[in-house]
């Protein structure tokens, strides 16, 4: 294992152990306090006009998922494409409460056939009343500062705890909001990001919490990492929230040549791995350091979940196999699952449309088999 020992927390691992579910040690070492989930995010509410959302996951889907072994699903969603308002203006603060039952229902139907394959669903607002990672949909206040986008924020998150309220944290988890950060215009997909304060994220980690465990104490929350998800969040570690860390570093390899992720990509240098790319070498002692605050995070108590990891299509693959297989022997051998994004498109094991790659036919989809050999390793 590539833990670092933290012997005057084993005492107080042991002592808790009866009190965390999930919660045990082996040897000196505290085991994650999250089950190791491996699994995918479906994309199907990922959009704010449903309109332009994906193709539904089927059924199959979820059989053909845990026929592979895999026992997770992060279902990342835009809180517009569960309402109803008039979509050829800016929403309004007063609209954010509309909600769309009928949408609902089929988010309910999509969570239900996960559960009917026996597999955890791990519900995220992608999109909140008032922050996004993404542009694309103008917010009209802003979560970090604005208190009315904060009552909104915890509105929706009780009224999923209240639909889930008889449902066990073993099948259901709920991720408060996608890979925060400040921005200067929350509506300029490129203007400056900073950290979140950590006391404004506490405040608003600590609301969400309450309105969700309102409904039922035991429901399972998990806080993703700041600067969007690569930090630990050292105010939220003595809370009862999980946190999610990300898969993508460097960014070189898991972005390469992505518009929406670099400023200059049709002139970025090739990736390689291990290899000096650009300025710098990159190797997995690099990957060790970057996950070694994630790490410790374990090694306190804390639960520790990759919730999103991956490649875009135009990394070479071979180079992605190779990276990919360092960041998840890593994850992996310190107890931390991961979910791939995505199960099918430009990141998935489907339909994945890289030039590099011997598809196999599957049902009619495009199965990059080496991709999911690599994923069942683990």
């Amino acid at each position: 294992m590539h833990r670092r020992t933290f012997v005057k927390n084993t005492s107080l691992a042991v002592a808790g152990a009866a009190l965390a579910p999930g919660f045990a040690v082996s040897g000196q070492f505290a085991q994650n306090k999250l089950p190791k989930w491996k699994g995918f995010n479906l994309l199907d509410f990922f959009a704010p006009d449903p309109a332009k959302g994906r193709k539904a996951t089927t059924e199959e889907q979820f059989k053909w998922m845990a026929d592979w072994g895999f026992d997770f699903v992060r279902i990342p969603m835009a809180y517009p494409a569960y309402l109803k308002f008039d979509r050829s203006r800016n929403i309004t603060p007063e609209e954010i409460y509309q909600i769309d039952e009928q949408a609902v229902e089929r988010i309910d139907k999509l969570v239900a056939a996960a559960h009917k394959h026996n597999i955890h669903v791990s519900l995220n607002l992608h999109r909140a009343p008032g922050y996004c990672v993404n542009a694309g949909f103008n917010e009209p206040y802003n979560l970090w500062t604005d208190q009315k986008a904060l009552d909104a924020f915890c509105f929706h998150w009780n009224m999923w705890a209240k639909r889930y309220k008889n449902t066990s944290q073993k099948r259901i988890s709920f991720d408060l909001l996608n890979e925060p950060s400040m921005r200067a215009d929350m509506n300029d997909q490129h203007s400056k990001r900073s950290s979140v304060p950590g006391d404004v994220y506490r405040k608003v980690a600590i609301a969400a919490s309450e309105a969700i465990r309102k409904e039922n104490p035991g429901h399972l929350i998990i806080a993703d990492g700041n600067d969007v998800g690569t930090s630990v969040i050292p105010e939220l570690a003595d809370l009862d929230i999980a946190q999610s860390c990300r898969g993508y570093h460097p960014g070189i390899i898991s972005h390469y040549k992505a518009p929406w992720a670099m400023k200059d990509p049709d002139n970025a240098p090739a990736p390689n791995w291990p290899g000096q790319v650009g300025d710098q070498y990159l190797s997995r002692a690099m990957l060790e350091k970057f996950y070694k605050p994630w790490i410790e995070l374990v090694n306190k108590g804390v639960g520790v979940h990759c919730g999103e990891c991956g490649c875009w299509n135009k990394t070479p693959h071979q180079v992605f196999l190779a990276w990919f297989n360092d960041v998840l022997d890593i994850l992996s051998s310190n107890g931390i699952g991961f979910s791939l994004w995505e199960f099918a498109g430009d990141f998935g094991v489907l339909d994945s449309r890289r030039e590099d790659v011997a598809y196999e036919d599957w049902h009619g989809h495009k199965l990059d088999r080496k991709l999911l050999t690599l994923l069942m390793k683990y």
